[in-house]
């Protein structure tokens, strides 16, 4: 990789290391994929930047908007003021998703004279052959986005189509390794759930069975949701029972492979 491009005005203000993965579970699973960007710090090292700042607060969070990344909104703002000689990324879309905000960070790295470096080399915003490839890169990140999303899309119709689309299970069933979906083992859910249905019988009104169920009083199991890392399958959770636990169970019927 050449070092042409690295003056001096550009080692006086710091390297930033903008380290991003799109989502949380690529944040569990990909470690070198973080790892590699991580190590980007060190590189800038290695071209002869003493002061190298990491911003990683962007992690699990989508590159097709800058809306809610606080970490590439600090980027732009540090670019801006001029204290930025360099912005290391493993690749264009790990900065910006959308030529929006690609850009804007491009149009300002060639207003202030700061260097774009990825996995292939460094780039000079303010040459035309470099603003021109940075470009490309810009357009083909935004369109590979789009890409993705089609075949995910076509993906989910398919599924659809042959009857295995799962997008959620109501509380008290669970879905097995091989696809199908069963009552949840727990036999204290199956009761509880089965109470519903029963007691739903046995008034004929939604509103009465919520009613019977508040004065006894009893809790339903219920779906625990962590904000940090998506949804998770406890139904052994219980909550005071409300409307909507009971109005979809007693309208719909059990899914035959639960029967």
């Amino acid at each position: 990789m050449s070092s042409e491009k690295i003056r001096s005005e550009h080692l006086q203000r710091a390297a930033f290391v903008y380290v991003r993965q799109s989502t949380l579970d690529q944040v569990r699973h990909h470690h070198e994929s973080r790892r590699r960007q991580y190590d980007l710090a060190g590189h800038a090292r290695s071209l002869g930047w003493v002061h190298v700042i990491v911003i990683d607060e962007d992690l699990g969070k989508s590159g097709a908007t800058a809306a809610g990344r606080t970490g590439f909104q600090r980027l732009v703002a540090e670019v801006s003021l001029g204290h930025v000689g360099a912005v290391f990324g493993l690749e264009v879309s790990r900065l910006a998703r959308n030529n929006r905000d690609w850009y804007q960070l491009l149009d300002l790295c060639g207003l202030m004279g700061t260097l774009i470096v990825d996995a292939e080399g460094i780039y000079d915003p303010r040459q035309l052959n470099d603003r021109l490839l940075l470009g490309l890169k810009g357009t083909m990140s935004e369109a590979e986005l789009g890409w993705i999303r089609q075949r995910a899309h076509e993906g989910l119709l398919a599924k659809a189509r042959r009857g295995a689309l799962i997008l959620g299970l109501p509380v008290g069933y669970v879905q097995t390794r091989d696809g199908r979906v069963e009552k949840h083992p727990d036999q204290r859910v199956q009761h509880a759930i089965g109470l519903v249905f029963a007691k739903f019988a046995e008034v004929g009104s939604v509103r009465q069975t919520l009613l019977w169920f508040r004065q006894e009083p009893l809790t339903l199991p219920s779906i625990e949701h962590d904000p940090a890392w998506g949804a998770a399958r406890r139904d052994r959770s219980r909550r005071e029972p409300a409307r909507a636990d009971t109005a979809p169970a007693a309208a719909a019927p059990l899914p035959p492979c639960a029967v």
